[in-house]
């Protein structure tokens, strides 16, 4: 059966023009807090701004793109996505950037549960696990470019330059929208996303995919800012980190659909919590890139892992609920994380809080043993 159809491409085209857009200032926005005076718990709270705003949007999602339609819903959340940046070229206070990082997360939700769900149709017949994996990598492969190239931008040019660029690139996504033709249903059984939460089966992935995405928002917020004297380490470990996970994630795939998707998810886990636990020798660059590349590995892997586990537990008419719920789990992990780093890192000290977050996911893995041997 053919992979690559029309739909598909016209996706990843999408998926990846969108979130570069994203990428590129996940990293540069806390930076640029912090530098404008706002410390490091300014910059846990953009991040977690940004995120509570994702996941409020992604619970609304699903019924906006049933009323008003898929394509006008995504197109607002492009514009969402991509303009507010403009407004940090003319003011570093942080309600402004509180505020950018609003429509932002907005943008942002619109943009991954469409996608999510449209990804999830078009592999519903067969070789799902695949499919996912082609439409991870589009999702992820911007990560690797982004994230370094946000802070690239930033040494050799300044802020303002990132901010147009962010812009620029995701507005280039719109171009997309009239192709994508797999529209979302409306689910048979109302349209709850956390009414899924009863099922067992997809209790356990969510909930060691939100263990993995607190990691991330901490990852993506606070390396550059624990790494301060080695910004360009931080650089080339997030570049590492978005390889391993944009690899990880496609493998995953291949691998899930051959052998089946449980037997990897906490094995996935754990090698995501020891990256985060190496990060506690923050000073070292060869530790740093170690660590995130350990934790890029684990955190692909349970991506498509879990969002394969929550698909195969469910009805295909219920497949924009799991996407709800699947990146509600992804935003809010993040966002409560990089607050909640911050400020721990202010009394402990970024080492030992790496170490506590490391030791929290591990923790996740115990009810999830004992769970899988019931």
């Amino acid at each position: 059966m053919k992979i690559m159809t029309p739909p598909l491409m016209w996706l990843l085209a999408f998926a990846i023009t969108a979130l570069c857009s994203f990428y590129l200032l996940l990293s540069v926005v806390p930076l640029y807090a912090s530098e404008t005076g706002s410390g490091a718990v300014g910059a846990g709270l953009v991040t977690g701004a940004m995120m509570l705003a994702t996941v409020v949007t992604e619970l609304f999602t699903a019924q906006l793109l049933v009323r008003f339609g898929q394509r006008k819903v995504i197109a607002a959340g492009i514009l969402l996505l991509s303009l507010p940046a403009l407004l940090l070229t003319v003011s570093s206070a942080l309600p402004v950037i509180l505020l950018v990082s609003l429509l932002r997360g907005a943008g942002l939700a619109i943009t991954v549960v469409a996608g999510t769900a449209i990804a999830a149709a078009i592999g519903s017949r067969g070789r799902q696990g695949e499919v996912l994996g082609i439409y991870g990598v589009a999702s992820t492969a911007p990560a690797i470019i982004g994230l370094p190239l946000g802070l690239w931008v930033v040494q050799h040019f300044d802020f303002n330059t990132t901010f147009v660029i962010s812009a620029i690139v995701g507005l280039v996504s719109l171009v997309a929208v009239p192709f994508l033709h797999a529209h979302p249903s409306a689910p048979e059984h109302g349209q709850n996303p956390f009414a899924l939460l009863r099922t067992r089966a997809i209790v356990r992935p969510t909930v060691v995919f939100t263990a993995t995405t607190l990691a991330l928002g901490v990852a993506v917020t606070f390396l550059p800012l624990a790494t301060e004297a080695l910004l360009g380490i931080a650089a080339i470990a997030l570049l590492v980190q978005s390889c391993a996970t944009t690899l990880a994630r496609w493998v995953t795939g291949m691998l899930s659909d051959r052998f089946g998707s449980r037997r990897f998810l906490a094995p996935s886990m754990l090698l995501a919590a020891v990256g985060i636990g190496v990060l506690y020798f923050n000073d070292s660059p060869i530790a740093v890139v170690a660590g995130m590349t350990l934790f890029g590995i684990g955190l692909g892997a349970v991506q498509n892992l879990s969002l394969t586990l929550m698909l195969e537990n469910t009805r295909e008419s219920d497949y924009d609920r799991v996407s709800v719920l699947w990146n509600v789990a992804f935003d809010s992990g993040m966002g409560i994380g990089s607050v909640a780093f911050g400020y721990l890192a202010v009394v402990t000290g970024y080492p030992w809080a790496f170490a506590a977050l490391a030791l929290v996911m591990v923790l996740t893995l115990t009810p999830v043993g004992a769970r899988s041997a019931r």
